[in-house]
């Protein structure tokens, strides 16, 4: 298998999961090391998230566009915007922090596995409990709820916890409805996964030479396309159901991921 069709198989693994509560990153760990691709700390991984963001910037385009040009007149769409600005900083701030220590020693199998099956086991008792929505927009949430997103989101950092159902579930837990909480999770993906993949193009940039733009430029295609995919359905099936199917998927994966690390 050459590394063209590595880098779409990797794609598209981002892109369906980047979005859904299972970890993106944990799952492209994984898919790496079936593939037995080699990767320069990381990188690759944390790259072609850039996909998934430009996806959430082509669903929103016309709510991003209408948020721009109000945003001088529109106090709440400031607010917002300040929102997720906050929510962003407490991840950003240890990641910067500790993000050679969280490469070197958390990016593994083993840790996706176990964080799939905690993360999966929290999610589950989570959702057993009955939340009251106090916020059903955007442009009502608020720097508390913003903050406690954005603390959540945190957990993300390590592998296999999932960005999208931390934050999700901080929303959940702080009065957000599941729509608005997804779609705050959506927008926080932007600053979040953006600036990510600035730093580390930078930090890796000596170790990416000319042979790897290629596949790069392909796993990032196949990335936006099924990132863009994803984001409506996800939209759709939160409307109706919770995140319990996807608890039991997270322990059935992380029990057979850490079965097949210690037989191999």
């Amino acid at each position: 298998m050459n590394n063209t069709v590595n880098a779409a198989l990797l794609g598209l693994v981002e892109g369906i999961t980047e979005f859904l509560p299972v970890s993106s990153t944990g799952h492209l760990i994984v898919a790496a090391d079936l593939l037995n691709v080699r990767d320069t700390g990381g990188t690759f991984e944390i790259v072609i998230q850039l996909g998934a963001v430009l996806a959430v910037i082509v669903y929103y385009a016309r709510d991003l566009l209408g948020q721009a040009r109000a945003l001088p007149e529109r106090p709440e769409v400031r607010a917002l915007w300040l929102g997720v600005v906050l929510a962003f900083l407490p991840a950003a701030l240890l990641g910067f922090l500790f993000s050679d220590a969280i490469t070197r020693y958390l990016f593994s199998p083993i840790t996706v596995a176990l964080s799939l099956i905690v993360g999966g086991a929290v999610l589950w008792v989570i959702e057993g409990r009955t939340f009251t929505a106090r916020t059903t927009a955007l442009t009502q949430v608020n720097t508390r709820q913003a903050l406690i997103v954005g603390c959540a989101q945190c957990l993300a950092l390590v592998p296999g916890v999932s960005r999208s159902a931390s934050s999700i579930i901080g929303g959940l837990l702080t009065g957000l409805d599941r729509p608005t909480a997804t779609a705050f999770s959506f927008y926080l993906s932007i600053p979040t996964l953006g600036l990510a993949t600035l730093y580390a193009l930078i930090k890796g940039r000596e170790a990416l030479d000319g042979t790897q733009f290629g596949p790069l430029l392909v796993g990032l295609a196949v990335s936006f396309v099924t990132a863009l995919l994803a984001i409506g359905w996800l939209l759709r099936y939160v409307s109706r159901h919770d995140f319990r199917g996807f608890a039991v998927y997270r322990i059935l994966a992380g029990f057979a991921i850490l079965g097949w690390t210690l037989w191999r």
